[in-house]
């Protein structure tokens, strides 16, 4: 897992980038849905609400959170937020 961060334009952002599973094209735009999980066998610990909940709570803050998948090279999360003064 790589985790970098930076300012931009009156902006805070963070990626996050791994090099796993990755998520299929398919469930990619279910990733933010709340109880969702790839994990169709439920065999991985959790409720699926982590990203609903973090996507809520950056949203509110004025920011943004994208993310991109390939299928067997990873993923990558991108975070804004709107800098402090």
């Amino acid at each position: 897992m790589t985790v970098s961060a930076g300012t931009e334009s009156n902006q805070v952002w963070v990626n996050v980038a791994d090099t796993g599973m990755g998520i299929t094209p398919e469930n990619l735009p279910k990733v933010f849905d709340t109880f969702w999980r790839q994990d169709v066998a439920h065999s991985t610990t959790g409720f699926g609400m982590g990203l609903s909940i973090a996507k809520r709570i950056i949203e509110r803050h004025g920011g943004t959170i994208t993310i991109n998948s390939q299928l067997g090279q990873g993923t990558q999360v991108h975070i804004t937020l709107p800098a402090a003064y």
